[in-house]
């Protein structure tokens, strides 16, 4: 009998390539088509000052919004964890969470430096926009 073996992937869809998109409607969110929750952070660059923030939480087949509005940045950093604490998006950008609610600025000109700080250093995915007003991504579970 062979074992089967689930793992999770990402898709990344861009929910506007070449429309004019309502500024109500532009937004970043994530999708969970598991039957897994997942808590989520996001590491994103604004008014020239680069931030993570968490914690969102996305159930089973549903979506959540994580930035509200028109996309200022290309890139948007993606940290999506169970409550078992797997990594549902393979990352490779280290960066800061809290194990609460947390937004934390990193310092100008510096490397992130987690621990010294009182925070815990994850692998966060880098998901490129390609300057798209909106964005989506879908955790989704692929059987092997």
């Amino acid at each position: 009998m062979a074992l089967r073996h689930l793992t999770l992937t990402i898709a990344l869809s861009a929910a506007t390539c070449f429309f004019d998109v309502d500024p109500a409607q532009a937004e970043f969110k994530v999708c969970n088509q598991t039957l897994n929750l997942y808590n989520l952070a996001i590491g994103v660059e604004t008014a020239g000052e680069f931030h993570t923030e968490g914690w969102w939480t996305v159930s089973a087949n549903a979506c959540v919004t994580l930035i509200k509005g028109t996309l200022n940045s290309r890139f948007v950093y993606v940290f999506a964890t169970n409550i078992y604490g797997d990594d549902a998006l393979s990352g490779e950008w280290d960066m800061c969470i809290d194990s609460r609610k947390f937004y934390i600025l990193r310092i100008k000109g510096e490397a992130w430096n987690c621990w010294p700080r009182g925070y815990q250093q994850v692998k966060f995915k880098e998901v490129d926009t390609g300057k798209s007003a909106s964005w989506t991504i879908f955790i989704r579970e692929v059987q092997h």
